[in-house]
Protein backbone atom coordinates (compact mmCIF):
# COMPACT_ATOMS: atom_id res chain seq x y z
CA UNK A 1 0.00 0.00 0.00
CA UNK A 2 3.20 2.18 0.64
CA UNK A 3 3.39 2.46 -3.54
CA UNK A 4 -0.49 3.33 -3.14
CA UNK A 5 -1.43 5.89 -0.47
CA UNK A 6 0.47 8.95 0.56
CA UNK A 7 2.50 8.97 3.73
CA UNK A 8 -0.44 10.93 5.75
CA UNK A 9 -3.01 8.76 4.84
CA UNK A 10 -4.06 5.05 5.90
CA UNK A 11 -4.43 1.85 3.60
CA UNK A 12 -7.85 0.43 3.39
CA UNK A 13 -6.82 -2.67 1.30
CA UNK A 14 -8.53 -4.65 -0.47
CA UNK A 15 -9.37 -8.63 0.24
CA UNK A 16 -10.09 -11.42 -1.41
CA UNK A 17 -12.29 -14.56 -0.95
CA UNK A 18 -9.87 -17.32 -2.19
CA UNK A 19 -12.08 -19.98 -1.43
CA UNK A 20 -16.80 -19.21 -0.16
CA UNK A 21 -18.71 -22.04 0.39
CA UNK A 22 -22.24 -21.94 1.72
CA UNK A 23 -22.81 -24.28 4.58
CA UNK A 24 -26.35 -23.43 5.79
CA UNK A 25 -29.15 -20.54 6.48
CA UNK A 26 -29.79 -19.63 9.87
CA UNK A 27 -33.32 -19.13 11.08
CA UNK A 28 -32.85 -15.02 11.19
CA UNK A 29 -32.23 -15.57 7.42
CA UNK A 30 -28.55 -15.19 7.27
CA UNK A 31 -26.04 -17.52 5.75
CA UNK A 32 -23.21 -19.27 7.83
CA UNK A 33 -20.36 -19.77 5.30
CA UNK A 34 -16.76 -20.67 5.48
CA UNK A 35 -14.26 -18.93 3.55
CA UNK A 36 -10.63 -17.13 3.47
CA UNK A 37 -9.56 -13.97 3.58
CA UNK A 38 -6.16 -12.67 2.24
CA UNK A 39 -5.89 -8.82 2.29
CA UNK A 40 -3.88 -7.22 -0.79
CA UNK A 41 -1.42 -4.62 -1.47
CA UNK A 42 -3.90 -2.45 -3.32
CA UNK A 43 -6.73 -0.29 -1.78
CA UNK A 44 -8.71 3.36 -0.67
CA UNK A 45 -6.88 5.28 0.89
CA UNK A 46 -8.17 7.94 3.76
CA UNK A 47 -7.08 11.22 5.95
CA UNK A 48 -8.08 12.38 9.17
CA UNK A 49 -8.42 15.66 9.83
CA UNK A 50 -9.86 17.19 13.14
CA UNK A 51 -13.23 18.80 13.40
CA UNK A 52 -14.78 20.91 16.48
CA UNK A 53 -17.74 19.68 18.67
CA UNK A 54 -17.81 16.27 17.28
CA UNK A 55 -18.63 16.64 13.84
CA UNK A 56 -18.59 14.18 11.62
CA UNK A 57 -17.59 14.86 8.08
CA UNK A 58 -17.00 12.92 4.79
CA UNK A 59 -15.16 14.21 1.55
CA UNK A 60 -14.64 12.35 -1.07
CA UNK A 61 -16.29 8.51 -1.82
CA UNK A 62 -18.65 7.01 -4.23
CA UNK A 63 -20.53 9.52 -5.75
CA UNK A 64 -24.71 9.17 -5.08
CA UNK A 65 -23.96 7.59 -1.33
CA UNK A 66 -25.10 10.09 1.21
CA UNK A 67 -23.13 11.00 3.79
CA UNK A 68 -25.08 9.94 6.63
CA UNK A 69 -25.10 6.28 4.51
CA UNK A 70 -21.26 5.87 4.24
CA UNK A 71 -19.97 3.73 6.10
CA UNK A 72 -16.31 5.34 6.91
CA UNK A 73 -19.24 7.88 8.61
CA UNK A 74 -21.25 5.46 10.39
CA UNK A 75 -17.87 4.04 11.76
CA UNK A 76 -16.62 7.19 13.13
CA UNK A 77 -20.36 7.99 14.95
CA UNK A 78 -20.37 4.54 16.34
CA UNK A 79 -16.82 5.00 17.90
CA UNK A 80 -18.00 8.40 19.59
CA UNK A 81 -20.81 6.41 20.74
CA UNK A 82 -19.36 3.53 22.78
CA UNK A 83 -16.45 5.50 24.41
CA UNK A 84 -18.47 8.98 24.85
CA UNK A 85 -15.84 11.04 22.80
CA UNK A 86 -16.58 14.14 21.81
CA UNK A 87 -13.56 15.19 19.26
CA UNK A 88 -14.48 15.61 15.32
CA UNK A 89 -13.29 14.53 12.39
CA UNK A 90 -13.30 15.49 8.34
CA UNK A 91 -12.39 11.95 6.41
CA UNK A 92 -11.51 12.47 3.46
CA UNK A 93 -12.26 8.96 1.35
CA UNK A 94 -9.91 8.44 -1.71
CA UNK A 95 -12.16 5.64 -3.34
CA UNK A 96 -10.16 3.22 -5.47
CA UNK A 97 -11.89 0.13 -5.17
CA UNK A 98 -15.36 -0.44 -7.31
CA UNK A 99 -18.71 -0.60 -5.55
CA UNK A 100 -20.47 -4.13 -5.99
CA UNK A 101 -16.80 -5.54 -6.95
CA UNK A 102 -16.69 -8.33 -3.73
CA UNK A 103 -13.09 -6.85 -2.72
CA UNK A 104 -14.54 -6.08 0.60
CA UNK A 105 -14.17 -1.83 -0.10
CA UNK A 106 -16.76 -0.54 2.35
CA UNK A 107 -16.02 -2.67 5.24
CA UNK A 108 -12.35 -1.88 4.55
CA UNK A 109 -13.04 1.96 4.91
CA UNK A 110 -15.01 1.17 8.15
CA UNK A 111 -12.09 -1.21 9.57
CA UNK A 112 -9.70 1.93 9.02
CA UNK A 113 -11.41 4.35 10.57
CA UNK A 114 -12.01 2.60 13.52
CA UNK A 115 -8.43 1.74 13.50
CA UNK A 116 -7.13 4.94 12.93
CA UNK A 117 -9.71 7.10 14.98
CA UNK A 118 -8.65 4.79 18.08
CA UNK A 119 -5.30 6.01 17.44
CA UNK A 120 -5.06 9.78 16.83
CA UNK A 121 -8.08 10.28 19.74
CA UNK A 122 -6.46 8.21 22.21
CA UNK A 123 -9.04 5.86 22.97
CA UNK A 124 -7.35 2.83 23.99
CA UNK A 125 -10.09 0.16 22.79
CA UNK A 126 -8.04 -3.63 21.74
CA UNK A 127 -9.06 -5.15 18.23
CA UNK A 128 -11.97 -7.34 20.31
CA UNK A 129 -13.47 -3.63 20.98
CA UNK A 130 -12.88 -2.50 17.60
CA UNK A 131 -14.26 -5.56 16.18
CA UNK A 132 -17.19 -5.59 18.13
CA UNK A 133 -18.36 -2.19 16.70
CA UNK A 134 -17.34 -3.17 13.35
CA UNK A 135 -19.42 -6.13 13.26
CA UNK A 136 -22.50 -3.95 13.66
CA UNK A 137 -21.69 -2.15 10.70
CA UNK A 138 -21.09 -5.31 8.35
CA UNK A 139 -19.71 -8.73 8.48
CA UNK A 140 -16.30 -8.41 6.45
CA UNK A 141 -15.45 -5.38 8.63
CA UNK A 142 -13.75 -7.54 11.95
CA UNK A 143 -11.41 -9.31 9.32
CA UNK A 144 -10.14 -5.68 8.01
CA UNK A 145 -9.94 -4.73 11.90
CA UNK A 146 -7.84 -7.44 13.22
CA UNK A 147 -5.48 -7.63 10.22
CA UNK A 148 -4.51 -11.05 9.16
CA UNK A 149 -5.27 -13.47 6.47
CA UNK A 150 -7.92 -16.04 7.90
CA UNK A 151 -10.02 -18.72 8.31
CA UNK A 152 -13.99 -17.20 8.90
CA UNK A 153 -17.02 -19.16 9.47
CA UNK A 154 -20.20 -17.96 10.78
CA UNK A 155 -21.93 -14.88 8.81
CA UNK A 156 -17.42 -14.15 8.07
CA UNK A 157 -17.28 -12.93 11.70
CA UNK A 158 -15.51 -16.18 13.46
CA UNK A 159 -11.86 -15.89 12.58
CA UNK A 160 -8.63 -17.94 12.61
CA UNK A 161 -5.66 -16.65 11.79
CA UNK A 162 -3.96 -18.39 8.08
CA UNK A 163 -0.48 -17.15 8.47
CA UNK A 164 0.94 -19.80 6.25
CA UNK A 165 -1.18 -18.59 3.13
CA UNK A 166 0.66 -18.40 0.13
CA UNK A 167 0.90 -14.90 -1.16
CA UNK A 168 1.15 -14.83 -5.20
CA UNK A 169 0.83 -12.06 -7.19
CA UNK A 170 -2.81 -11.58 -8.21
CA UNK A 171 -4.38 -10.10 -11.27
CA UNK A 172 -7.70 -8.80 -10.31
CA UNK A 173 -10.51 -7.68 -13.03
CA UNK A 174 -13.05 -5.18 -12.98
CA UNK A 175 -15.92 -6.25 -15.06
CA UNK A 176 -17.58 -3.27 -15.53
CA UNK A 177 -20.90 -4.44 -13.37
CA UNK A 178 -22.30 -3.78 -9.78
CA UNK A 179 -23.35 -6.92 -8.47
CA UNK A 180 -25.72 -6.86 -5.64
CA UNK A 181 -25.36 -9.05 -2.78
CA UNK A 182 -28.45 -9.23 -1.42
CA UNK A 183 -29.61 -10.21 -4.41
CA UNK A 184 -27.52 -13.57 -4.80
CA UNK A 185 -27.89 -14.66 -1.72
CA UNK A 186 -31.82 -14.97 -2.31
CA UNK A 187 -31.56 -16.12 -5.45
CA UNK A 188 -33.80 -19.54 -5.03
CA UNK A 189 -31.04 -21.70 -7.21
CA UNK A 190 -27.62 -20.46 -4.63
CA UNK A 191 -26.42 -23.80 -3.22
CA UNK A 192 -27.05 -23.49 0.22
CA UNK A 193 -25.48 -27.04 1.66
CA UNK A 194 -22.36 -27.24 0.85
CA UNK A 195 -20.10 -29.74 3.21
CA UNK A 196 -17.92 -27.95 5.89
CA UNK A 197 -14.11 -27.63 4.91
CA UNK A 198 -11.23 -28.25 6.75
CA UNK A 199 -8.13 -26.32 6.37
CA UNK A 200 -5.81 -29.12 5.28
CA UNK A 201 -8.23 -29.36 2.60
CA UNK A 202 -8.20 -25.96 1.72
CA UNK A 203 -4.53 -25.65 1.54
CA UNK A 204 -4.08 -28.68 -0.51
CA UNK A 205 -6.75 -27.03 -3.35
CA UNK A 206 -10.20 -27.69 -2.37
CA UNK A 207 -12.53 -25.27 -2.24
CA UNK A 208 -14.90 -22.80 -4.74
CA UNK A 209 -16.97 -20.08 -4.27
CA UNK A 210 -20.61 -21.33 -4.01
CA UNK A 211 -22.10 -17.57 -5.48
CA UNK A 212 -20.39 -17.65 -9.08
CA UNK A 213 -22.61 -19.91 -10.78
CA UNK A 214 -25.54 -17.15 -9.65
CA UNK A 215 -23.57 -14.33 -10.49
CA UNK A 216 -22.28 -15.52 -14.05
CA UNK A 217 -26.13 -16.51 -14.73
CA UNK A 218 -27.64 -13.07 -13.86
CA UNK A 219 -24.24 -11.14 -15.14
CA UNK A 220 -23.10 -12.06 -18.32
CA UNK A 221 -20.40 -9.52 -18.25
CA UNK A 222 -18.87 -12.15 -14.98
CA UNK A 223 -18.69 -14.70 -16.88
CA UNK A 224 -16.91 -13.08 -19.99
CA UNK A 225 -14.62 -11.86 -17.84
CA UNK A 226 -13.93 -15.50 -15.77
CA UNK A 227 -13.64 -17.29 -19.41
CA UNK A 228 -11.53 -14.86 -20.42
CA UNK A 229 -9.00 -14.52 -17.69
CA UNK A 230 -9.01 -18.31 -17.51
CA UNK A 231 -7.49 -18.47 -20.79
CA UNK A 232 -4.07 -17.71 -19.07
CA UNK A 233 -4.52 -18.86 -15.23
CA UNK A 234 -7.27 -20.62 -13.10
CA UNK A 235 -9.54 -17.74 -12.64
CA UNK A 236 -12.22 -17.34 -9.96
CA UNK A 237 -14.49 -14.79 -8.30
CA UNK A 238 -14.24 -12.77 -5.48
CA UNK A 239 -16.93 -12.80 -2.41
CA UNK A 240 -20.12 -12.01 -4.29
CA UNK A 241 -18.58 -10.39 -7.54
CA UNK A 242 -18.36 -8.99 -9.51
CA UNK A 243 -14.04 -8.89 -9.70
CA UNK A 244 -12.39 -11.83 -10.74
CA UNK A 245 -8.63 -12.63 -9.67
CA UNK A 246 -6.38 -15.06 -10.84
CA UNK A 247 -2.68 -15.83 -8.75
CA UNK A 248 0.59 -15.98 -10.93
CA UNK A 249 4.08 -16.74 -9.41
CA UNK A 250 5.28 -13.68 -9.94
CA UNK A 251 4.31 -9.77 -10.87
CA UNK A 252 5.76 -9.75 -14.18
CA UNK A 253 3.36 -12.49 -15.77
CA UNK A 254 0.48 -10.80 -14.22
CA UNK A 255 1.13 -7.37 -16.13
CA UNK A 256 1.96 -9.49 -18.79
CA UNK A 257 -1.81 -10.65 -19.06
CA UNK A 258 -2.94 -7.03 -17.64
CA UNK A 259 -1.74 -5.12 -20.51
CA UNK A 260 -3.88 -7.46 -22.90
CA UNK A 261 -6.99 -6.40 -20.91
CA UNK A 262 -9.59 -5.14 -23.18
CA UNK A 263 -12.35 -2.49 -23.05
CA UNK A 264 -13.96 -1.56 -20.90
CA UNK A 265 -12.92 -3.89 -18.23
CA UNK A 266 -9.74 -2.62 -15.92
CA UNK A 267 -8.05 -3.97 -13.35
CA UNK A 268 -4.92 -4.17 -11.46
CA UNK A 269 -2.05 -6.64 -10.12
CA UNK A 270 -0.86 -6.83 -6.60
CA UNK A 271 0.40 -8.84 -3.75
CA UNK A 272 -1.19 -11.21 -2.01
CA UNK A 273 -0.80 -10.37 2.24
CA UNK A 274 -1.52 -12.29 4.79
CA UNK A 275 -0.31 -9.16 6.99
CA UNK A 276 -2.94 -6.01 6.06
CA UNK A 277 -1.53 -3.22 5.12
CA UNK A 278 -3.33 -1.51 7.87
CA UNK A 279 -1.62 -3.14 10.48
CA UNK A 280 2.01 -1.73 8.61
CA UNK A 281 0.61 1.74 9.26
CA UNK A 282 -0.83 1.72 12.62
CA UNK A 283 2.98 0.06 13.35
CA UNK A 284 4.51 2.92 12.25
CA UNK A 285 2.10 5.14 14.25
CA UNK A 286 3.24 3.97 16.85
Amino acid sequence: MSRVCEADSWPAPAKINRFLHVTGRRPDGYHELQTVFQFLDHGDCLRFEPLPDGTIERVGGLPGVAQADDLVVRAAHALQQHTGHRAGVRIILDKRLPAGGGLGGGSSDAATTLVALNHQWRLGLDADDLAGIGLALGADVPVFVRGRAAWAEGVGERLTPLDELDTPWFLVLDPAVSVSTAEIFSDPQLTRNSPPLKIPAFLSGAGANDLQSVVVRRYPEVANALNWLSKYQSARMTGSGACVFAAFADERSARAVLQQLPAPWTGFVARGCNRSPLMERLARAG
